[in-house]
């Protein structure tokens, strides 16, 4: 009998990412959980939408710092490469064992050859420590094994092409009486598969199985994880071992412009409040015909205050409510006209499935306090703020704010805030 602690990496993952900012960032925004359903690691999407990394403890408790540390970074790139989330082509939920034993492949492909990534995975020459299943841990190297003749450092979607070029040239030949009958074995390739026992060390299990408004929550999440992570590597001045080229490409990504409309749609889906009830009618995805599934009910009280002063112009009410209209059909709206203050005979509900046209109805000063009170008297969900910007700060909000303002507005802003400042594009 043995008084040993199970292995819990959240004990470990500030030593272990010491040096390396950028990945210690994301880290930070992510939950660690424990797991023996799985035979070494894999991040995954929690039902409320956010990043979870799960790891098998009885795999990680033996390997050297250095190896745990290779095996993370390798599970953050999944996340930096919106790998988990479904990327442009990904959506597990149909495909067969073999579609989804080439998408596996592509991922790691896309990751392990990268710079910092090459010679710090055990590949099929160099064999790594023992998994679960009894067999050595393997990770598929662009350039080596059965991957030999493709190059380093290309997307997903690069790879995943070739090897399905690949494939299909396999069962070519395996048509016309070539080589490759049999059972796969030994890492030799079999009938009509080029990859023999190749596939992800990893688990990529959930990956593209979430749908609709979790999934999108998710995305934008993600988005932001990675955004908040390089901020900070870039004020300190240290990326730890991500190299120049990955450093640039992360860059370009969270430097895209921000469509304003889809934004707003993931400030509203965030708002929304879930009540779950269990349902013998819904399949448990975990655990079929023996628990129950679970039924959402999604809905939201969102706050809409529209600035009405004088500094407001047409052309960005005109834009906003256009949008509002959009975001109609799939919740309800309070909108909340004020200048100096709160317009009450002026507040409306805007009903789903509902169409209105713009309209000025107050023109006075900007006094952010008055709808911020107002909100946080009635119980709202979220508040978003249509304004110029060009008042004092306001008294902090109970419910999450954000504000939507022109770009100029948006660069050059009265006060300073850490809440999310949105600029229309007009």
């Amino acid at each position: 009998m043995t008084n040993e602690k199970p292995f819990n990496l959240n004990h470990h993952i500030i030593g272990l990412l010491v040096d390396e900012p950028f990945f210690a960032a994301l880290s930070r925004r992510m939950d660690k959980r424990a797991t023996n359903a799985i035979p070494t690691a894999g991040v995954t999407v929690t039902e409320e939408g956010k990043l979870q990394m799960v790891y098998n403890p009885k795999f990680f408790a033996p390997l050297s710092d250095e190896a745990r540390k290779d095996i993370l970074k390798h599970e953050f790139y999944h996340i930096v490469f919106q790998h988990v989330t479904g990327g442009r082509f990904l959506s597990f939920r149909d495909m067969s064992q073999s579609e989804r034993k080439i998408h596996n492949i592509a991922m790691d492909l896309a990751i392990n050859g990268l710079p910092e990534m090459i010679n710090k995975l055990p590949n099929a020459a160099n064999p790594g420590p023992m998994m679960p299943s009894g067999e050595p841990m393997q990770a598929v190297i662009p350039g080596e094994s059965h991957f030999a003749d493709l190059p380093a450092c290309q997307t997903y979607e690069w790879y995943l092409e070739a090897l399905k070029k690949k494939q299909e040239e396999q069962q070519d030949g395996d048509g016309e009486g070539g080589q490759g009958d049999g059972e796969p074995g030994e890492g030799q390739p079999g009938k009509g598969d080029p990859f023999g026992n190749a596939d992800s060390f990893d688990s990529h299990d959930d990956f593209g199985e979430t749908e609709g408004t979790i999934n999108e929550i998710a995305k934008e999440r993600l988005k932001d994880a990675v955004k908040k992570a390089a901020e900070e590597a870039q004020r300190a001045s240290n990326w730890g071992s991500v190299s120049s080229g990955m450093r640039q490409e992360i860059l370009d990504r969270i430097q895209a412009r921000v469509d304003w409309k889809k934004v707003l749609r993931y400030f509203v889906k965030t708002s929304q409040r879930a009540d779950r009830r269990s349902t013998p009618r819904r399949l448990n995805r975990r655990f079929p015909k023996i628990h129950p599934g679970k039924r959402v009910r999604r809905h939201a009280k969102i706050a809409i205050s529209i600035d009405q002063s004088g500094s407001v112009d047409d052309a960005m009410l005109a834009a906003f409510f256009a949008e509002l209209n959009g975001l109609s059909e799939v919740a309800e709206f309070t909108v909340i006209p004020f200048d100096s203050n709160v317009g009450e005979d002026k507040i409306f509900v805007w009903k789903r499935g509902q169409t209105r046209k713009w309209e000025r109805v107050l023109c006075g000063g900007t006094d952010f306090n008055p709808p911020t009170k107002y909100v946080n008297e009635n119980g709202f969900d979220g508040h978003i703020i249509l304004t110029d910007m060009c008042a004092p700060k306001p008294v902090s909000s109970k419910c999450q704010r954000m504000w939507m303002t022109t770009k100029a507005n948006a660069d050059r802003p009265y006060f300073q805030t850490n809440e999310r400042v949105i600029a229309i594009d007009r």
